[in-house]
């Protein structure tokens, strides 16, 4: 697992924006507010956020063209990663085992999650063997 501080932590809000973006894929301003369930949310709002990401790095912008295109620069799951790998350090000690034991006793998975897991357990222990 990559060290927490390798991947750009977005907030909440950037958050919001990036799931728009891995969901529709590059996309303008006008697009993205389109999508945003919080309708209390200006353009402009949606727009400086955007640019305060693409300085951090978690955006790309396409300027060869009016409107501008966004698209997310890192994927989904380095992004969700890095913010596990975060969370397991300050909050778990870094112990996958008690972050993982929480997560399950808090949030009952389903049946399909338990098989999902059962088969990623499965696949570590073979490649431990």
């Amino acid at each position: 697992m990559p060290a927490p501080t390798s991947v750009p932590r977005p907030t909440p809000g950037e958050l919001k924006l990036l799931s728009i973006l891995w969901e529709r894929g590059p996309s303008t301003v006008r697009d993205i507010l389109d999508a945003q369930a919080d309708a209390n949310v200006g353009y402009t709002t949606v727009l400086k956020l955007l640019q305060i990401m693409d300085k951090k790095g978690l955006v790309d912008r396409d300027a060869s063209r009016r409107p501008h295109i966004f698209r997310a620069a890192i994927a989904r799951e380095e992004t969700q990663r890095g913010l596990l790998g975060n969370l397991m350090e300050r909050a778990f000690s870094g112990s996958a085992a008690s972050l993982v034991l929480r997560a399950l006793s808090d949030h009952r998975p389903s049946r399909e999650e338990l098989s999902e897991i059962r088969a990623l357990l499965d696949r570590i222990e073979e490649e431990q063997a």
